[in-house]
């Protein structure tokens, strides 16, 4: 389902200006379709459009995208205390290898 999802939307602008009907028949089996469709269109039209400089800042992200995002993207993994325990596993490898 992700590999044809991103298929068919390969970029930010392919999700703004998809047509909803085919993101239903897609997402659909995930449950909560309206929601997530309107999700990932006001994420994706924020990330083109809006003056943002963390993820925090999007529509749809909270405290793990952004703790992610500084880890895996910005290499700023020292400035973060992740909560989720997947990152916390990750931040502490990179505790004992830095």
């Amino acid at each position: 389902m992700v590999d044809e999802f991103f298929k068919r939307y390969p970029t930010p602008k392919d999700c703004v200006s998809a047509d909803s009907d085919g993101m239903y028949k897609l997402l659909k089996p995930l449950g909560l379709v309206n929601k997530r469709i309107k999700t990932l269109k006001r994420f994706s039209d924020e990330y083109l459009n809006k003056d943002w400089s963390t993820p925090k800042e999007l529509y749809g992200c909270g405290k793990y995208a952004d703790d992610a995002w500084h880890i895996f993207c910005k290499g700023d993994w020292r400035n973060v205390e992740p909560s989720d325990h997947a990152l916390n596993n990750y931040h502490e490898f990179l505790r004992t290898i830095f």
